[in-house]
C-alpha cells in the first residue's frame, strides 16, 4: 500500500485533490492532502510569518504522522508551487519517502526561491524586485476567474470546477515565494517521477530533446530511478481528469513510466541529423556569435539571417549555429547567391526573450556592416521557438528588411510561458507588418499547442491584409528538416528559399 501526501500549488489548498484522492482511496491507498499554513483550511489564516520553511514543516509533520511500523511507502506529490515544500520535506526525511512526483512543475534547485517558477514574466520580475528589497511579509492576491491562464492552461477544466477553484482560492503568503529553497542533497537519493501536462506546453519528447542538447545539468533526468508520464490536459489535471491522474499516480508509485535515454546514446538526436538537401560546402567566417557563409560572387550580396529556436540550455554542445540544419540553411542561401548567416543567441530560458531579441538585433547590424553584404537587402528566417522573436520586426519593419520567413514557428506564447502581456506576440504584431512579405512554412503534423499559435497568426494576417505566403509540408512534424523523410521536405524548402530570394532580388 502506498501513502500519497499531496501538496497543491499557489492560491489553492487540499480541496483540489478531492476527486483524485477518492479514487486513490478506492484503489486501496492512504491519502493526505496537506493544508498549508496561511492558505489551507484548518491552518492559521494569516500570512504573517508564513514562508517556505513553514510549508516544508507542514509537509514534514504529515510524514512524521505516518506510522513507519506499518510499512507503507510514502509518495510525495507536488503540483506547481507545491513541489517546493515537497522537495524540502523529502530533503529532511529522505529515508521515509519512496518517491517524489513532480506534477506539471519545474525542477527547483537549492538556493532558488519559488518565484523563479512563476510563469507570468512581469509578475516574476516584480517578485524578484521585492526579494532584492528584503520583503518577507504580505500576500499575493489570488487570480480572478478569467486570470487563471496566467498561472497555467485551464484546458479541460469545466465551468463548475473553475468557479469552485476561484471561490476557494486564497491569497498566497509572499514569504512562500520569496524565501530561497534550502536543500542539503538528501532529496537527491529519492526516486522521482515527472507527470507532464501536454496541454500546458510540455511533453516527454520535449524533455528528451532538451536532454539531447547535451547540457550536463539535465543528465540526472536519464537516471534509472527517474520516470515520466504525460496527461493530455492543462495545468490542473486533478480538476480536468482526476481519474486519469489517479491512475498515473498509482503507476508512478509502482515505479512505472517512460525513461529518457542519455545524451549521445543510440542514433543521433534530431537536431544533429543531416540537412535534407545536398548543398555545396561554403567557407565559414566566424565573428563572435555570428557566422557568415558568403558565395564566391562579386559585389555586395543580399543576406539571409537564420535565427534558431529555443529555449536551448546554456550548456548545450554543439551550439545551434553548428547544428546541421542551421549550417545547411546558410549554405543553401549561399548556393542561391545570397550571404547565409547563422548566429547563437542567448535564449536559454523563457525569461530570456528580451536578451535573445537584443542578440538578434546586434547580429543583424553586424551583418549589415559587412562589406560583402548589401545592407539594404536583408531577410530574416526564424525557426521554432525563435518565432516569437519575429514580433519586433513585424511590428515596425525597417526598409532594408525585404522578407521575413519562419519554419514551424511558435507565433504566440504557449500557455505556461507567461508572455501574453509582453511584446513577443507575433499574432498581434503582424498588424503592423504593412507590405513586408512573410513566408511561413507549416508542418501539417505540428503539435496541437504550437499549431494553434500558427492558426492564430494566419487568421490575424488575413484580417489585416498582410502579405503572407504559406508553404506547407503536409506530413511534416516540428523540426521536419531532420525528423521527416527528406523527400517530403525538399520541395517546400526549395520553394520557400526561392520566394525569399525573389523578394531580396526583385
Amino acid at each position: 500500500m502506498a501513502v500519497f501526501i499531496m501538496v497543491a500549488g499557489v492560491f489553492t489548498g487540499a480541496h483540489v485533490w478531492q476527486e483524485t484522492a477518492a479514487r486513490l482511496v478506492a484503489a486501496g491507498s492512504e491519502v493526505h492532502a496537506v493544508p498549508l499554513s496561511g492558505v489551507g483550511a484548518g491552518r492559521p489564516a494569516t500570512a504573517a510569518g508564513v514562508d517556505l520553511e513553514t510549508h516544508i514543516a507542514d509537509v514534514v509533520s504529515v510524514i512524521d504522522a505516518v506510522d513507519p511500523a506499518s510499512g507503507p511507502e510514502i509518495v510525495l506529490v507536488g503540483h506547481d508551487y507545491g513541489i517546493h515544500p515537497v522537495l524540502g520535506a523529502a530533503d529532511r526525511r529522505p529515508q521515509r519517502v519512496a518517491r517524489v512526483v513532480y506534477l506539471d512543475c519545474g525542477m527547483p534547485r537549492d538556493g532558488v526561491p519559488a518565484l523563479a517558477a512563476v510563469p507570468d514574466q512581469a509578475l516574476r520580475a516584480r517578485l524578484a524586485e521585492w526579494a532584492e528589497d528584503g520583503v518577507s511579509e504580505g500576500e499575493l492576491a489570488p487570480p480572478g476567474r478569467d486570470e487563471w491562464q496566467r498561472w497555467g492552461s485551464t484546458a479541460g477544466v469545466g465551468d463548475a470546477a473553475l468557479d469552485r477553484l476561484t471561490a476557494l482560492a486564497a491569497p498566497q503568503p509572499l514569504g512562500t515565494l520569496l524565501q530561497p529553497l534550502r536543500l542539503t542533497g538528501g532529496e537527491a537519493a529519492v526516486p522521482t517521477t515527472g507527470v507532464l501536462c501536454t496541454g500546458n506546453g510540455v511533453s516527454v519528447d520535449l524533455v528528451q530533446r532538451l536532454v539531447d542538447f547535451g547540457d550536463p545539468a539535465l543528465a540526472a533526468l536519464t537516471g534509472p530511478r527517474v520516470t515520466f508520464f504525460e496527461l493530455p490536459t492543462g495545468h490542473w489535471p486533478m480538476l480536468s481528469c482526476p481519474a486519469e491522474l489517479a491512475d498515473v499516480l498509482l503507476r508512478a508509485a509502482a515505479g512505472e513510466g517512460r525513461r529518457l535515454r542519455p545524451a549521445g546514446a543510440g542514433a543521433p538526436p534530431p537536431h544533429l541529423r543531416p540537412f535534407p538537401l545536398d548543398v555545396p560546402e561554403v567557407p565559414r567566417d566566424r565573428e563572435g556569435r555570428v557566422d557568415l557563409y558568403a558565395p564566391d560572387a562579386g559585389g555586395p550580396r543580399p543576406a539571409v539571417v537564420f535565427v534558431h529556436g529555443g529555449p536551448v540550455p546554456a550548456g548545450a554542445r554543439p551550439t545551434p549555429r553548428d547544428w546541421p540544419t542551421m549550417v545547411g540553411y546558410a549554405r543553401l542561401a549561399a548556393a542561391e547567391g545570397m550571404v547565409g548567416v547563422t548566429l547563437d543567441h542567448r535564449l536559454h530560458d523563457i525569461g530570456d526573450y528580451p536578451r535573445a531579441a537584443a542578440d538578434v538585433s546586434a547580429a543583424v547590424e553586424r551583418v549589415r556592416a559587412d562589406p560583402r553584404v548589401d545592407a539594404d537587402r536583408i531577410a530574416l528566417w526564424f525557426l521554432s521557438g525563435g518565432g516569437l522573436l519575429t514580433a519586433d520586426w513585424l511590428a515596425g519593419p525597417p526598409a532594408w528588411l525585404r522578407c521575413l520567413a519562419a519554419a514551424y514557428p511558435i507565433l504566440a506564447p504557449l500557455p505556461n510561458w507567461g508572455l501574453s502581456g509582453t511584446r513577443f506576440r507575433p499574432d498581434l504584431a503582424v498588424a503592423g507588418a504593412g507590405a513586408l512579405p512573410v513566408v511561413l512554412l507549416r508542418a501539417g503534423r505540428e503539435t496541437p499547442e504550437i499549431a494553434a499559435t500558427v492558426e492564430q497568426f494566419v487568421a490575424a494576417a488575413g484580417d489585416c491584409g498582410a502579405r503572407l505566403e504559406l508553404v506547407d509540408v503536409p506530413d511534416g512534424h516540428h523540426g521536419f528538416e531532420t525528423v521527416d523523410a527528406p523527400g517530403q521536405v525538399r520541395p517546400a524548402l526549395r520553394r520557400a528559399m526561392r520566394s525569399v530570394v525573389a523578394h531580396l532580388t526583385g
